[in-house]
C-alpha cells in the first residue's frame, strides 16, 4: 500500500528524516522492507511541515515516484521544521485525481495520511457517508478511500473531539461498516503524533525531551526503534508515547 512517517522536535532539515537514513522513506518508494502489501510505492508522494510560529502546515505533494523528483530533493535539504508528516503512495486501484490523491491531506492545521484499504469500498462506506453534510462529501479532493477517511476524521474534529479521540473513533466506525480494512492512520497537527495500527506495520523512535519519530518502518537500524501492536492508538509528542489497546467494534 504506502510508507509513512511523522517527526516532532528539534527543528531539522526535512532530509534528515526522509533521505539521509540508510532505510529512509524515500528508499522505501523502491524497496520497503516490512511493507505487507505491495512492492513499490510510486504512485504519488508527499512531504508538510510546519514553520515556528505558524500552525498552518506547508505542503509539497507529485503524482510520480519520489525519487525521481529533483525539487524534493532540494526542498529537502533546505527547509527546516519541527515537524513533519510524508508518505510514498501505492495506489490500490488506478485514479485520475494525480497529486490530490497524495498524503498528506491537511485541514485545520493537521496532516493526515492513510496506509491501507477499506474493504468494500467505496459501497461499504454508506452507513459512515450517511453521517457526513452533503457539503463534506461533495467537498472531498479526492474519490480515494484515504480521502473519505479523511472526511470523517475532519468531520469529528469540528464536533469538538480531541485528536486522539476522533481517530480512534473514525478507525472504529469503519472497521465496523467494513469488516478487514487495513486503517493504519497517521495525523500531527505540529506538536502532537496520532497514529494507528490496524493491520499493517507501524513504529516509533523516541528520544524523550529531543524528538519522536512514528513510521510505518524503521529509517535504519537503530536498536531503539519500537513496533507497535496491531490494534492500537499512538498518542506521541517529543516527551513522551502513549500507547492504548483500540477494541474491534461490536455490533
Amino acid at each position: 500500500m504506502c510508507r509513512h512517517i511523522a517527526y516532532v522536535g528539534s527543528p531539522i532539515p526535512l532530509g534528515v528524516v526522509l533521505n539521509k537514513p540508510e532505510h529512509s522513506l524515500v528508499r522505501q518508494s523502491w524497496e520497503p522492507r516490512r511493507q505487507r502489501y505491495g512492492t513499490v510505492n510510486a504512485d504519488g508522494f508527499g512531504v508538510g511541515w510546519y514553520a515556528d510560529g505558524d500552525p498552518v502546515p506547508g505542503r509539497y505533494r507529485r503524482r510520480g515516484p519520489v525519487w525521481g523528483d529533483q525539487t524534493f530533493a532540494d526542498l529537502a535539504r533546505v527547509v527546516r521544521s519541527p515537524a513533519l508528516l510524508a508518505a510514498v503512495r501505492d495506489a490500490t486501484e488506478a485514479d485520475p485525481d494525480g497529486e490530490a490523491a497524495a498524503a498528506p491531506f491537511v485541514g485545520g492545521g493537521v496532516l493526515f495520511s492513510h496506509n491501507g484499504a477499506l474493504k468494500g469500498w467505496p459501497g461499504s462506506m454508506a452507513r459512515p457517508a450517511a453521517k457526513l453534510p452533503p457539503a463534506e462529501l461533495l467537498g472531498l479532493t479526492a474519490r480515494s478511500d484515504s480521502a473519505f477517511v479523511w472526511a470523517l476524521v475532519r468531520h469529528r474534529l469540528a464536533l469538538g473531539d480531541a485528536l486522539p479521540e476522533a481517530v480512534a473513533d473514525t478507525v472504529r466506525e469503519v472497521a465496523g461498516a467494513a469488516p478487514g480494512s487495513r486503517l493504519n492512520l497517521l495525523l500531527t497537527d505540529g506538536l502532537t503524533i496520532v497514529a494507528t495500527a490496524w493491520g499493517d506495520t507501524l513504529w516509533y523512535l523516541a528520544e524523550p525531551g529531543r524528538h519522536t519519530v512514528v513510521a510505518s518502518e524503521p529509517y535504519d537500524d537503530d536498536p531503539h526503534w519500537r513496533e507497535v501492536p496491531d490494534r492500537t492508538l499512538v498518542t506521541a509528542t517529543r516527551a513522551d508515547v502513549l500507547l492504548t489497546p483500540l477494541k474491534e467494534p461490536t455490533e
